[in-house]
This record gives C-alpha cells, structure tokens and sequence, in this order.
C-alpha cells in the first residue's frame, strides 16, 4: 500500500493516533536481527532507520541520499510498506525494533510506556524556530519525543472567477461561508466541496477551533463542553439541508480534481494539492483557513507532522540521537528538500518555511502563515475512542440533521471518561 505524507493528517482530523495499536507479531522484515545491525564502515554497529512508504514519487531515493551523506555512521534505511504503524507498534515491543523510525506521534502509551527516548537536549537553541503547533503533540510533561519532519495543512480553496461573478467575497466567518456556498450554487456548480460524506470526516474537529473552543483544554479537561459548539456544527448541518454541498464527485475532498473542473466554487482539501491547482488555473483561486465563527472565534487550520524518534531498546542510542539531530536539526537544505521536492509540504522549522522560495509567494505564502498563525494539532490526550465518538456525532449531525446539542452531549460524556482514564494512568 502507497500512503503519501498527506493520508494521516486526513486520518488525524477525524481519527487521533492517540492509543497503543495490537501488535501484529514479531516479524519486523529485518535482515540482521537485531536492533543497530546495519553496521557501519569501520565494523562497528550502525543504525537502522524506518520509514513508511510514501505515496510521492523519489521520496525513497532522497531518504537513502540523505543517510547516504552522513559520515558518522552507517545508517540503514527500510521503507515499509504496509501498516506501517502497527508494524512499529509490534517491533517496538521487541529486541528487533528500529533504532530511528518515523511515527505519527508518538502515542501516549509508547510514551508512557518508556518505548521511546528523550529528544529535548537535541532542540536546545531552535525550540522556538519549530513550528508550536506540530510541536505540542510530540511534547509530554515538558519532554519532546519525536523531532518534527514537515508540517502538512489543510485549507479553504476557492475560485476568484466565480466568487467575483456572483458578486461574494472570500468568506471570513462561518456564516458567510454558509451564505457564499449558497450563492455560488448553481445547475452546474456547488457551491462547497468538504468531501462526498459533507465534511464530517474531512473537516473533523476544525470547526470547534474555529469558534474559539479545542478538542482538549491545556490542563487536560474537554475542551467543547460550550453552546458555541453545537452552533458551530449546526451551521455545518445547513450547507448540507441547503443543497450547497457538492456531493458524490468522482474523487474526494483530498484531491482537487472537483474544484479544477469547476463542479465546485469553492473546496477543503490540503496544500499538496495547491501544485496541481495552481498549474490548472494560474492565479485564479485563493487560498484561506477555515472562517471563524461567533465573536470569541478564529480562523483555523488543522496540521500534522511525522517526526522521527528513537527506540528506547536501541543499543546505540547515543548514535540514533545524533543522526536525528544532524537530519532534522541540523541539515537545512535536506528538510527543505524533502518538504517540497516530492509533493507540497512545509518545513518544520519556521526559518526554513520563510526561506522557501516555493513558498514566498501566492496562495503558498499565505498557507505558510495560516499554518504558522491559525494552526491546531490533535491534542495527544485525545483518544481514538474519543475521536470516533466524535466523527459519529458528526456524522450524524451533517447528514441526519441530528440534534447537536444532544450529539455533542454524548460526545463529552465519552471524552470526559477517556480523560480520566488516560491521566489517572499517568498518575
């Protein structure tokens, strides 16, 4: 299976990685057996460093480069296709794990779980120059365990022809987008696209954000127990009752292709698509966060970052440590290289993403600000069960017309026990 940087940030919208996957068993795919068996030029250990496999083509080719150019030891690279975080879940808990490895998180229970090391020592001086969104996941008790590698985002595509010809500005609150979506209807074009579902899977928890809320508070209560939220999801409900949606396109909101065709005004999607937007209609379309909502709203962006981390079982810890700090800390032209050389990404690094010349200008310069301004990141107490409770309510309220103050009540109750669960865990 091919998953490209963007597949889990649309997962993470709606699904958190926030709990311990089962373990698929022992067979990790590793030749040497062992943790740090690559061995380097001089005979000694190596290290092995994982990868799942992406979707954009040379990504493979530029990691081997990368560990290719470093001197100080061999570095081993596996690209693993497959379910790659179940693998690592299952090789985690054996002697034959990797010794760097990319993760969606990591999760609290490998946290936890002492399954991961300490990175904090390698941000000393450049804590600041990361992007605080993506940081916030990866930092438990004031430890960061993963070192960010590009920051993924999603937005609000639309048309400049069409928004003008009928007479509508970009939307800067929800409600306007709600006004917009059904101005811009017509019998060939919707108004909105948020994807074939009506956004319930795409849009997930931005809208709360939006209205000035969260997923998790900052000391680790619900963050959505406020009528703002069930108003905010409601207006979600009237671009679905109004027929404003576009529904049914031939592919999802993940791909451009129903806002390049003009079956839609305007569509959520990410900025891996902004390339190929871009090609197809020059400067006619725009980009924007996700409209505010109510007067203690804000505009909101959801992004994403893998980051690499460091086995705990590792025997050469100090050398995996030392090669993530000289990949992901150090090596600025590679992290920009392989943020925008093979697909659409931004660098983790705020530095890097304003030095970007394929990101000074445009629509890509101002998702390089919403990201940087407007940003949210799935909470790491936020648990799958939690977000499947969500993305059900959700779901419900969109296309059912579901009551959403009932919905979003049984949403708090299930989140306010997962909560519980997870810090009387810590404790």
């Amino acid at each position: 299976m091919s998953i490209s940087r963007r597949t889990f940030l649309a997962a993470g919208t709606a699904l958190a990685a926030g709990g311990a996957l089962t373990a698929c068993g022992s067979n990790t795919g590793r030749e040497d057996g062992g943790s740090g068996g690559g061995g380097d030029a001089s005979g000694g250990p190596g290290i092995t460093q994982w990868y799942h496999q992406y979707g954009e083509p040379g990504t493979e080719q530029a990691v081997r480069r990368y560990a290719a150019a470093y001197r100080k030891t061999e570095v081993t690279v596996q690209w693993r296709p497959g379910n790659y975080d179940q693998q690592t879940a299952a090789a985690l808990l054996t002697a034959d794990g990797p010794d760097v490895f990319e993760v969606n998180g990591p999760t609290l229970d490998q946290i936890r779980g002492g399954q991961v090391v300490d990175l904090t020592d390698l941000f000393e001086g450049v804590r600041g120059d990361f992007n605080p969104a993506v940081l916030a996941p990866k930092t438990y008790e004031g430890k960061i365990w993963s070192v960010p590698q590009v920051v993924d985002t999603q937005l609000l595509f639309y048309r400049r022809s069409l928004l003008a010809a009928a007479g509508v500005r970009p939307p800067r609150t929800l409600d306007e987008l709600v006004d917009a979506a059904a101005a811009l209807t017509d019998e060939k074009t919707k108004g909105l696209f948020l994807g074939n579902d009506g956004g319930a899977g795409a849009v997930g928890g931005t809208p709360l954000y939006a209205a000035g809320l969260s997923l998790v508070t900052e000391d680790g209560k619900v963050g959505f127990d406020d009528p703002a939220a069930a108003r905010a999801l409601g207006k979600l409900r009237r671009l679905y009752a109004d027929k404003s949606l576009l529904l049914g396109a031939p592919t999802d909101w993940s791909d451009p292709s129903a806002f390049i065709q003009g079956l839609t005004a305007m569509q959520w999607s990410g900025l891996w698509a902004l390339p190929a937007v871009q090609k197809a209609l020059g400067d006619d379309f725009g980009v924007l966060p996700f409209p505010k909502d109510g007067s203690g709203g804000k505009p909101s962006v959801p992004v994403g970052a893998y980051g690499a981390a460091v086995n705990a079982r590792s025997k050469q810890q100090a050398a995996a440590k030392a090669y993530v700090k000289w990949l992901w800390i150090e090596q600025a032209q590679y992290q920009t290289d392989f943020a925008l050389s093979y697909g659409f990404h931004i660098p983790a690094r705020v530095s890097l993403a304003r030095k970007a010349d394929k990101l000074k200008q445009g629509a890509a310069a101002d998702a390089v600000r919403y990201a940087t301004e407007n940003a949210y990141a799935q909470p790491l107490l936020w648990t799958p069960a939690s977000a499947t409770a969500y993305q059900d309510a959700l779901s419900r309220i969109v296309k059912d017309g579901a009551n959403p103050e009932t919905e979003l009540r049984k949403v708090i109750r299930t989140a306010n026990a997962e909560l519980q669960r997870v810090q009387k865990k810590a404790s």
